[in-house]
């Protein structure tokens, strides 16, 4: 007999602060990344970050528990905005993606979401949250074979707190992991000595390097047609979030709602000169692991994450987390996702001996595992659909051209499609 846990529901206030720092540690290696990769500040990136989670979640009236980081959608034509017309015109730029954003909140709003829903069945749903969690797999071990001694002990201490913990300890298994990982790595010897160098003379309090946006054409035009592909990320994101917490996030607060509290927050971020802000696929895989659905948790996350951005000191800690420990947490957080993936095709009861289902799924993941891309033109800009997004498109094509057969799914006839 295996026991499960139930959620949690009611938390007392200092549990759900460690829970929030918990958060906001795991999204802390991803949002810095993207800006320390296009040229832009870390610590605006997370003073962003933390002020996008709280527009989203005040704009989505606190129903949704999900976190907005660094897109790394936006990584190639940001870096390249930067390099040619300087860090203003990216911010420009990124504010035009964010107002894409409220275009298509606009449209969800005029045609409706449920038209939508019959397009995202689970047996493409569910294929699509398995490419997020593995298509992430590559970076967790990357980060990982930097030291696997270091990533192992990380992911044992996770595991074992998740498993055998009590109380407080079971719902904080990745805070459990970084801990254990960073202290055995100090005792070892495996932290850089001019990373404690730039602990020790980081100063506790001070504000981000700000900037603002500057209007600049081509820059707009390079950087805003990405949210076309963002946007399929972005309902896969929320639909996945909300098959972790059990509720349908589409229809309340709806989708149209979810666009564009997005779309502001993206805006948010790029206003003060940090990279674009969005739903993020590691804050599933941290709900998954903790079954901690409270979105009060989310937000204090966001607070802590705006605390880092104005804390050098907090930062530099934060940034001397060896890539072994990091590696570690995001083996059993990227591969938790994948696994709300395989349940969501458990739960539909899927019938895999129809070759349409099989189909489906295949191009599914073939498309979004094996580093397919395809490239477009939209206005003399190149664009490029490729993993999550291609993947994903692929699937819904293929679920309305394909035709249906009878009993897709088990106990309902002629193949009807269970709703998201």
């Amino acid at each position: 007999m295996t026991r499960t846990v139930p959620p949690a529901t009611d938390l007392p206030p200092t549990r759900r602060v460690v829970l929030g720092l918990q958060h906001s540690i795991a999204m802390f290696g991803a949002t810095v990344l993207v800006p320390i990769l296009v040229g832009l500040s870390p610590s605006v990136a997370l003073f962003g970050a933390g002020v996008a989670t709280l527009l989203f979640h005040l704009l989505t009236r606190g129903q949704v528990p999900i976190f907005l980081g660094s897109s790394f959608a936006f990584i190639a034509p940001t870096a390249l905005v930067v390099k040619e017309m300087g860090p203003a015109a990216a911010a420009g730029g990124l504010m035009a993606a964010g107002a894409m954003y409220l275009l298509f909140s606009g449209l969800v709003k005029l045609f409706g979401t449920e038209r939508l829903l019959r397009v995202f069945p689970p047996v493409v749903t569910g294929p699509v949250i398995i490419v997020i969690g593995l298509g992430l797999s590559s970076v967790a071990v990357n980060q990982a074979k930097n030291n696997w001694w270091l990533a192992l002990a990380t992911l044992l201490a996770a595991v074992v707190a998740s498993i055998y913990g009590r109380g407080l300890f079971r719902m904080i298994p990745i805070l459990v992991g970084v801990v254990t990982g960073y202290l055995v790595a100090l005792l070892t010897g495996q932290i850089a000595p001019d990373a404690l160098d730039a602990i020790a003379a980081a100063p506790l309090l001070g504000l981000p390097d700000f900037h603002g946006p500057a209007l600049d054409w081509r820059a707009v035009a390079i950087i805003a047609p990405v949210a076309v592909v963002t946007f399929i990320e972005h309902v896969g994101d929320v639909v996945v979030n909300g098959r972790v917490v059990g509720k349908n996030f589409l229809e309340k607060p709806g989708l149209s709602r979810t666009l564009f509290a997005d779309g502001i927050a993206n805006m948010s971020s790029a206003v003060m000169g940090g990279p674009a802000a969005t739903t993020y696929a590691e804050n599933t895989g941290v709900l998954a692991l903790t079954r901690v659905y409270d979105p009060r948790v989310i937000q204090i996350g966001a607070v802590f994450a705006i605390l880092f951005g104005c804390s050098p000191k907090l930062a530099a800690v934060l940034r001397s987390l060896p890539q072994g420990v990091l590696g570690g947490v995001s083996i059993l957080l990227f591969g938790m996702i994948a696994s709300v993936g395989i349940r969501t095709l458990a739960e539909a009861k899927i019938d895999f001996a129809h070759s349409r289902n099989l189909i489906i799924v295949s191009l599914i993941l073939v498309l979004g595992l094996g580093g397919a891309s395809f490239p477009l033109k939209v206005g003399g800009t190149s664009l490029e659909l490729h993993g999550m997004a291609l993947a994903a498109l692929v699937g819904i094509v293929a679920n309305l051209l394909l035709p249906r057969q009878h009993q897709e799914v088990e106990g309902e006839p002629e193949g009807r499609d269970l709703s998201v």
